[in-house]
């Protein structure tokens, strides 16, 4: 759950195009997630965040070392280590992460 600060939302979602979707799209190829999908809305209020990223995975097992198994693909798309923490800061300057939270889709009998 992220909220682009104003005037940031494009700039924010160039940056995700490069990095996010790139990344996900080869963690798919690799069976480490099922899909993913980016949500753009208006927040609600002040503290609400305008950009959802969703990540689906087959289940909660497939969570289990999930970093250990993207780490490759975050150094192939995004670089060395300390390349990823310049753009993570950066994006500081146009984002705010709002939270993040585990969700189960149920299917009601």
């Amino acid at each position: 759950m992220v909220k682009a600060k104003a005037g940031m939302t494009d700039e924010y979602l160039k940056g995700l195009a490069k990095t996010f979707t790139s990344a996900m799209e080869e963690a798919k190829k690799q069976n480490l997630i099922m899909d993913y999908k980016i949500l753009l809305g208006n927040a609600a209020t002040q503290q609400d965040f305008d950009i959802l990223l969703m990540v689906e995975s087959k289940n909660m097992a497939a969570l289990d070392g999930f970093r250990e198994k993207n780490d490759p693909i975050a150094r192939k798309i995004q670089g060395t280590p300390d390349q990823q923490l310049a753009t993570q800061v950066k994006r500081l300057e146009i984002r705010a992460i709002m939270g993040s939270k585990n969700m189960r889709e149920i299917t009601l009998k």
